[in-house]
Formats: structure tokens, C-alpha cells, sequence
């Protein structure tokens, strides 16, 4: 019996052995996967996951219209008056609709051409953007077969992945040749014959302006592509063909509309991207600003705004300002006076300015901003007051993570100056004097020269020991034809945005730069959308009047600023209509391009107010009746205009206070009153905002 017994314990024993084995064999097994997962998270996230959680919870920390369901009161929202002077549309532009479709005849191409266009594009985001949509026009005036542009900023000596040949490095290229197919015949690259002439630089070449005008074309390059089958532009100012066309050739313009705004398709990663950063944007449910600094050191030079500026940034601008006038590109003097160049209006409006007339015009300190472009020169310091004034001011670096850029720019080889390194030490030589020399020669003879390196990043030393920039080095010629991509980035969320508003509309040539493409499309695209178009003399004579005390302006000024910037939501309009058209079609492509709903005068009488109406026809007299298939658009009007106009006199109830405090603090200015800071600023809001509503 008993060794029966002890017989059946070693089985039990053994079974239990066997379980523990093979319950090692699954762990072990999933030890090694746990392993390999992380390992390859590691390996091509690089960091990404923790970044992407923080980018998807960039507004958790701050509650955003706490209590409000937005999903369920949107149209309360859109009945609200003070909603819809933040937020909703212009009324007078609420007719506008995009139609670039031709208006005429309009034939297809001829399958035989002329010959072949070649076109190279230098400059930047807006300058490519201007330049591709003259070319395609050149190549219709000429009946010519236009090749894919090549992008000069975009090519692969820049460093860039291999997988992306210069236009498609930024655009789509089946879609830009689709959507044109109607217009121009587009092919991808020369024929082989061509091709070799064009490497031995045997094909005849014109370097052309952006004041070039069709008999131009028509007169010099025409016979050229006749004779030799094939032609090549050089375009480095932002364009190929004058802005202003003659009447005859209003469909040409209708045509720039066309590859602008439908044929110019960014490429499939840098849309998703966008679209990204859009949908983090508006998780929260709130609409957003998009607001476009440009600030650039370009711009600032050629307008002689040095002195706004301190230390080696005003020599930065004054040296790029030096190198502008030796090259004919400015005709005036180095020194310039910032203060009066500021007075009339001719530099830009700085992050800190825009704030303050943001927060008096009635936006809260939790609005969401978008700050785009590439470039806010002076450093992240110039938005510091900014951010103080709004605490959700964002930026596509905090709404993208590193994995997803990386995905966007493509594979890309190592370069040997990604990492700063130091220089070789060399041996000092010893001058026989030094030997000799008793405890306290005198004079020593200097010391031997030593090289100076200046590895810091963004640290421009060579302003104090030269009169010329280094050579751009692999990487900064990578992170250049990057810009592209962020802007293509930034370009897409400023169309998108609720509203828009522009620090500067001009570039280092003096001419309309990405802030007034972006105006352009958001004109073309949503017409009604609110879109600031500062005033910059006004907007410094107004600054000037709060010096003393920026932070807490009165309830007169506050009323000023709301009536100024409501006022140029239209007569900024008639000024971009004078100022920028002539210089780029895309900065205003209407009338041409759009067509107007026929509302009766009764309507009209009560949505435009008797101070803007006059200015309607200067810019929407003239455009062509939209056809009978959109009329069944109907237009959102709204029935508190009295509510509004009521609310936009009699809500400077309190003074502004333009920065949120904290809740430890004091007494109100000029009452006496001891309130709670937090408590005090979200009555002074709705007291500002909400007045006897």
C-alpha cells in the first residue's frame, strides 16, 4: 500500500512539473515578444508615442467652454450675437462663391504643340506657388506642352530623400496633371533627345520676371519654341507673367485660379499631416485663430525695421539690408528709422500687439491660436507676451510628433554636419620670443591665430567677424526645402481656420508674401469667413495712444480698436484690392474668379450697414451671376443684427485687462473694489462682450 501510495505522488509531482515548464515555455514566449514590440516602437517611433500623447492631449490641462455641449448648440451658437462677431461670417461677402469654371468658348488643347516648357522655379513656399500657376498660363498662351516645373529649393543635391523628385517632393504630381488636362498638356519629363540637349545646356533659356507681360511671350519666346521645339524658363521672383492681365484674357486668369486652387494638390503625406493637425485642433470643439507673424529677416530689412529689435539681431537685419542695397533690391540708405517706419504702417505688427488687440476686440484668454510659419524672427522670446495673454497658443511642432514629420520628409541619408563637431587641436607653435622672454616681457608678440568656430545653433558669430554669411552647409539647405513642407502644412490649417489674422502681408522684395496667399485662397475658398486685414498705421497710432498703460486700456480705446478691425473685415478688402492685386493675382483673384448670388434689395438693406456698403461695388460689382445649379445654396442670415450692433456700442462697460492673473491678488483700477483676479476677468469679459444682450 505504501508503495502504491508513493507511486501516485510521483505522478502528481510529475504533472506538476510538466505545468510549470511549459507555463516558463509561455512566459518566456511572451517575455521575447514584449521585448521585440518594444524594440521595434524604439527603433521607428523615435519617441513618437510619448510626443503623440501629449500632442492629443495638448487642451485637457485647460478646460475649454467647460458645462457648454457644442455638439448640440451649434445653431444657439450661431443665433448668439456675440458669437457671431467673434466667429461668424461677413454678411456683405456671404454672396460670394468660388467659380473658376471657364465663362466661354474654352477649348481643349491642341495635341500637336508648339513645343516643349521647361520651367525652373527658384524661391519660396509663395513664390513656387505664384510661379507654377504663371507657367501653366505661359504654356496655354503659347500652346505649348508644359513639363513639370523643377523645383530648385526641392532638388536632391539638397540633401532631401531620393524617393521625391523635385515637384512631387511638395505637390502631387497626378493630380496637377489631371485636374489640367482640360487646359494644358503636361508631361513629366523631357523626351530622350531633349533630354541630352538639355544637359549639355543646348536648349535656349529666358530668365524672366514677374512683370513679364503675353506680347513678351508671344513676340520673343514664341518664335524661339518654334524654331528649337523646346524652351527653358528661369523664374526667381515669384512669377513668370504680370499680375493684371487685359480684359481679353480674363479666362487666363480664371486659369491661375484653376491650378491654385484645385490642380495644386499637396502630396499624400503632407495632406494627412495637415489634416492631423486640423482634427487635434478642433478635438476640443472650439473654433481657432490662425495667426501668421510674418516676421521674417528678409522683410524686416528691406523695410528698415533694425531698430525694433536689440543686439545681434539688429546687426542680422542690418547686415541682410547691406547685402539688399548692394544688389540694387533697395535704393535708400542702411540707416532707416524703425519708429517712423513703424508709424506709417510698413513693419510688422509684433506678437505682443496682436494680442492685446485680439483680447480687446473680445476674444478670451482660452482661445486656441495657431501660429504659423516657419520663421518668427527675434526667437521663441517675441511670443512670450503672447502666450501670456492666451494660454492655448499652439504650433505645428506641438501638434505633430517627430515620427510623423520623419514620415512626411522620407527616408533621408545622414549627413556629415548633422552633428557639430570640434575642430582639430593643433599643437600652439611657440615663438622663440616667448622662450627667451624674461618674467615680464615687454612687448610680448601676439599670440598665433587660432580659427574661431561657432558651433552653437542659431548662433550667427560671424556678424562680428565678417562682412559675408558663411556658405549654407547639407543641413541647412535640407532644413530649407523642409520649410517647404511645414508651410505646405501651415498653408492648409490658415485656409481652414475660423479666422485669420496677419502680422505682415509683405516679403523681402516688397511684395505680397504667404500671409497674402493665404487671404487670397480664404477669399476665393469662404468668402465670408473672418479674416482681420490690419490696418498697420491705424493699428500703431492706437498702440501709441495705451503706452503708458498697454494692459489696461479704457473702455473708449477698446471701443475704438472693436470698430477698426469690424470696419477692415471690408475696407481691408478695397485696400488689398490696390495694393496687392496689381503685384499678385492670387493675393485677390476676384472678381474673376468668383460669382454672386442675386439677393433682393430688401436683404441686402439688412445685412450691410450704410458706412460699407459704398465700398461693395469696387471689388464684387462686376462678377458674373453664379448658374442656376448653385442657386440652391442658401445663405445663413442672421436675425440679431440689432442685438449685435447694441452689443458693439454698449459693451465697454469696464476696463480691459489683457492678461489673466492669478486668483491671489488685489483691487480693480479706479474703483477701489478688492474682487477675485480669476473671477474679476471672466466678468469683465461678458461684461465687455455681452453689454445689455
Amino acid at each position: 500500500m505504501k508503495w502504491v501510495a508513493l507511486k501516485g505522488d510521483g505522478k502528481i509531482a510529475f504533472k506538476i512539473k510538466s505545468r510549470l515548464k511549459w507555463v516558463g515555455l509561455v512566459g518566456l514566449v511572451l517575455s521575447t515578444f514584449s521585448i521585440l514590440t518594444h524594440f521595434l516602437l524604439a527603433r521607428y517611433t523615435d519617441g513618437g508615442v510619448s510626443d503623440y500623447q501629449s500632442s492629443i492631449t495638448i487642451f485637457s490641462w485647460r478646460p475649454i467652454f467647460e458645462n457648454v455641449d457644442l455638439s448640440n448648440n451649434h445653431s444657439l451658437l450661431l443665433q448668439n450675437p456675440l458669437y457671431q462677431r467673434l466667429w461668424g461670417p461677413v454678411r456683405l461677402l456671404e454672396s460670394l462663391h468660388p467659380y473658376a469654371n471657364p465663362r466661354e468658348n474654352y477649348a481643349a488643347p491642341i495635341h500637336k504643340t508648339s513645343g516643349f516648357i521647361f520651367v525652373r522655379i527658384r524661391g519660396g513656399f509663395h513664390e513656387i506657388r505664384n510661379s507654377i500657376c504663371d507657367a501653366v498660363v505661359v504654356s496655354r498662351l503659347l500652346n505649348a506642352t508644359l513639363v513639370i516645373p523643377e523645383l530648385q529649393s526641392t532638388t536632391s543635391s539638397k540633401g532631401i530623400s531620393t524617393q521625391f523628385k523635385s515637384f512631387a517632393y511638395l505637390y502631387n504630381e497626378d493630380q496637377f496633371i489631371a485636374a489640367l488636362a482640360k487646359d494644358v498638356k503636361i508631361v513629366k519629363t523631357l523626351p530622350k533627345h531633349l533630354k541630352g540637349a538639355r544637359r549639355k545646356k543646348e536648349i535656349p533659356s529666358f530668365k524672366v520676371s514677374n512683370s513679364a507681360s503675353p506680347h513678351f511671350y508671344q513676340h520673343h519666346v514664341l518664335p524661339v519654341l518654334s524654331r528649337h521645339s523646346v524652351v527653358e524658363l528661369v523664374i526667381s521672383e515669384g512669377g513668370g507673367l504680370q499680375a493684371i492681365l487685359p480684359p481679353h484674357l480674363e479666362e487666363y486668369q480664371r486659369l491661375r485660379c484653376r491650378v491654385a486652387y484645385h490642380a495644386l494638390s499637396f502630396r499624400e503625406e503632407v495632406e494627412e499631416l495637415a489634416t492631423k493637425v486640423l482634427d487635434r485642433l478642433r478635438a476640443s470643439g472650439r473654433p481657432f485663430i490662425a495667426y501668421e507673424p510674418g516676421m521674417t529677416r528678409e522683410a524686416l530689412a528691406y523695410y528698415g525695421c533694425a531698430e525694433l529689435f536689440q543686439d545681434v539681431h539688429t546687426e542680422l537685419i542690418q547686415h541682410k539690408r547691406s547685402w539688399m542695397i548692394k544688389r540694387g533690391i533697395i535704393k535708400g540708405n542702411l540707416s532707416v528709422d524703425s519708429a517712423k517706419q513703424r508709424l506709417n504702417g510698413l513693419c510688422p505688427l509684433m506678437p505682443e500687439e496682436v494680442g492685446i488687440l485680439l483680447r480687446a476686440y473680445g476674444y478670451s484668454w482660452d482661445t486656441i491660436i495657431y501660429v504659423s510659419g516657419g520663421e518668427v524672427f527675434g526667437g521663441q522670446k517675441k511670443l512670450i507676451p503672447l502666450h501670456a495673454m492666451f494660454e492655448n497658443v499652439v504650433d505645428r511642432t506641438s501638434l505633430s510628433t517627430s515620427w510623423e514629420l520623419n514620415k512626411v520628409y522620407g527616408r533621408e541619408a545622414n549627413l556629415d554636419d548633422k552633428i557639430s563637431r570640434a575642430p582639430p587641436v593643433k599643437e600652439e607653435i611657440k615663438f622663440e620670443a616667448w622662450k627667451t622672454s624674461g618674467p615680464r616681457p615687454r612687448p610680448l608678440p601676439p599670440p598665433p591665430l587660432r580659427p574661431k568656430y561657432y558651433n552653437i545653433e542659431g548662433w550667427w558669430g560671424w556678424v562680428a567677424e565678417s562682412d559675408r554669411e558663411p556658405e549654407s552647409t547639407v543641413m541647412e539647405l535640407r532644413t530649407n526645402a523642409h520649410k517647404l513642407l511645414w508651410e505646405a502644412v501651415d498653408y492648409r490649417v490658415c485656409v481652414e481656420a475660423d479666422v485669420f489674422i496677419p502680422g505682415f502681408d509683405r516679403d523681402g522684395k516688397g511684395k505680397p508674401n504667404f500671409a497674402s496667399l493665404v487671404m487670397g485662397h480664404r477669399f476665393y475658398q469662404f468668402a465670408a469667413s473672418k479674416t482681420f486685414r490690419l490696418d498697420r498705421k491705424v493699428v500703431a497710432k492706437l498702440l501709441g495712444e495705451i503706452r503708458e498703460h498697454l494692459y489696461r486700456a479704457n473702455h473708449a480705446w477698446i471701443k475704438s480698436v472693436r470698430r477698426h478691425l469690424k470696419r477692415n473685415l471690408i475696407d481691408g478688402l478695397a485696400k488689398e484690392f490696390i495694393g496687392s492685386k496689381e503685384l499678385s493675382f492670387l493675393s485677390f483673384p476676384i472678381p474673376e474668379c468668383s460669382c454672386t448670388r442675386q439677393i433682393s434689395p430688401e436683404k441686402i438693406s439688412n445685412v450691410s450697414s450704410p458706412s460699407s456698403s459704398s465700398k461693395l461695388p469696387a471689388f464684387v460689382g462686376d462678377t458674373h451671376s453664379c448658374p442656376s445649379w448653385m442657386n440652391g445654396y442658401t445663405l445663413a442670415q442672421s436675425k440679431d443684427k440689432e442685438s449685435e450692433e447694441q452689443l458693439e456700442e454698449d459693451d465697454s462697460t469696464s476696463a480691459g485687462l489683457f492678461f489673466r492673473q492669478s486668483n491671489n491678488t488685489n483691487q480693480e483700477a479706479g474703483d477701489g473694489e478688492t474682487v477675485n483676479k480669476e473671477d474679476t476677468q471672466m466678468e469683465d469679459n461678458e461684461e465687455l462682450e455681452g453689454g445689455d444682450r
